[in-house]
């Protein structure tokens, strides 16, 4: 009777007493992102992190940059002035740059002197320098030995001794005809007028009252900026002007022999003269 007792006991299944933990919300806030409450567990309590923030979309940063754009500051009269001389080849009149940048010539000149002022402060290697009645930038002349290595691959314009007398006889005499230069100089001069017409030194003034009714020459705006004058009452001596004009002579002279024995495969190796690349009025070794 024990015996089948004990054989019943065995075959029936074994049932388990143990109980499954119950989930409580305690334990479901340790999901994360489940709640902004701090999760409490067995060493400490340490707060959720909220989510970071969302990118912005393309087009916000757009309209952001736009914004910002806005709201820059508008150039102000020494930048516009200084722009304007930078991208202008040629000298500008002092009342041109005062219709562009809106301002009256005496707001022009403290924004010329101003920039002078800054370009010297900072170490600037140019200034802005009235020539040819008109206001340009140019480089100081301790910077040329290297802007004439930029340029060495171009030959100088030379102008002859018979051109550099007529020049500084219409210079001198302006206004000036023909057959006045010729009694001065003793020779015709048809050609050296033609030279000085095409390379824009001299230009037609008008006729003389005379028998003939002349030409008369006088000298261009491109005369004060070849020689870094800002108008005629600057004008050197006479001696002084035709040291200058050969002075030049021999400078293209010599800049167009490098430039021959640069083209025949030679090394030149001669000192590079001391004059000023577009020299302006106080650099050009002139006096009054």
């Amino acid at each position: 009777m024990n015996r089948e007792t004990e054989d019943r006991r065995l075959e029936q299944p074994s049932q388990t007493t143990a109980e499954e933990p119950a989930v409580t919300d305690r334990d479901s806030s340790l999901e994360v992102g489940h709640s902004d409450e701090p999760v409490v567990v067995d060493k400490g309590v340490f707060p959720v992190s909220p989510p970071g923030p969302t990118q912005p979309e393309p087009a916000q940063d757009r309209a952001e940059e736009r914004d910002a754009g806005s709201q820059r500051a508008a150039p102000g009269r020494n930048q516009i002035v200084e722009a304007l001389l930078f991208a202008a080849p040629s000298p500008v009149s002092s009342s041109r740059l005062s219709e562009i940048a809106g301002c009256i010539p005496e707001e022009l000149n403290q924004a010329i002197e101003q920039l002078n002022r800054e370009y010297e402060s900072a170490g600037r290697a140019y200034r802005i320098h009235r020539v040819a009645q008109g206001l340009q930038l140019y480089t100081l002349s301790d910077y040329a030995p290297w802007v004439r290595q930029l340029f060495k691959t171009q030959r100088a314009a030379r102008l002859s001794r018979a051109s550099l007398e007529t020049l500084a006889i219409v210079a001198y005499r302006q206004p000036v005809t023909k057959p006045e230069v010729e009694q001065l100089r003793g020779v015709d001069s048809t050609a050296p007028i033609l030279t000085l017409l095409e390379r824009r030194l001299i230009v037609l003034a008008g006729r003389a009252h005379k028998p003939g009714n002349p030409f008369l020459y006088r000298t261009s705006k491109e005369f004060l900026r070849y020689f870094g004058l800002a108008d005629l009452d600057l004008l050197p001596s006479r001696d002084e002007l035709e040291e200058f004009l050969r002075a030049r002579a021999d400078q293209a002279a010599e800049e167009n022999r490098d430039l021959d024995s640069v083209s025949a495969g030679d090394d030149p190796q001669t000192e590079t003269p001391d004059v000023p690349a577009a020299p302006p009025p106080e650099d050009s070794g002139l006096t009054q």
